[in-house]
């Protein structure tokens, strides 16, 4: 469910009124992720790589009050759910976005993210979750990447994490992911934290 709350009422109410109107109030970090486990486990359970990571980034989240708050325009809405918003390549060699409810359940976050991306593929429909708080996602799999800065437009103000190919060595299986988020959502040491916490979410899946 989604509602309209006071930022005053919050432990937002000054980041509120700093950033609101910062005609660029996003910020991005970057952190090298060890995806070791990760990549076992997909191969493993046979399960794709980008679902698991997808549901560990939803995890993580879950965990932190941050991530269900967010600045709209002048106001600020608090969720009480999350999703996992995914880009999905369609049947027409477009793309079309596609919302996946999370669960603390795997199975049930994978048997979801399996047949809302297919549904999304087949029909050319892009998938919404108005209420809930989405986590945007976007995977560029053609090459391996450094760090990835989204574009702002005012529009969305979601939180959105991006990642290319990951890096295969001998003993480790390596991923730069880039975070960016709306300041009056969070600062830097909320991010700083929801990234470690990815990270051993990662480590324990």
């Amino acid at each position: 469910m989604k509602q309209e709350i006071n930022p005053k009422e919050t432990n937002r109410a000054h980041a509120f009124e700093m950033w609101m109107k910062s005609p660029m109030p996003m910020v991005t970090l970057t952190k090298t992720f060890d995806v070791t486990h990760l990549y076992k486990a997909s191969k493993r359970r046979n399960v794709k790589f980008n679902t698991l990571l997808c549901w560990c980034i939803g995890h993580a989240a879950s965990k932190m009050t941050e991530f269900y708050l967010l600045p709209e325009q002048d106001t600020l809405f608090q969720y009480d759910r999350l999703a996992i918003n995914v880009i999905v390549n369609n049947k027409e060699g477009d793309i079309n976005s596609c919302d996946i409810p999370y669960s603390d359940n795997f199975d049930k976050f994978c048997t979801d993210y399996t047949n809302l991306t297919l549904t999304t593929s087949a029909s050319c429909q892009s998938i919404f979750d108005e209420e809930a708080a989405i986590i945007g996602t976007s995977t560029v799999m053609a090459t391996e990447l450094d760090c990835i800065v989204n574009q702002y437009s005012g529009i969305f103000n979601n939180p959105f994490l991006a990642w290319g190919k990951y890096r295969k060595s001998w003993l480790r299986t390596t991923l730069p992911i880039s975070f960016q988020f709306h300041h009056v959502q969070m600062d830097g040491g909320h991010a700083a934290r929801f990234l470690e916490e990815l990270q051993q979410t990662i480590n324990t899946i």
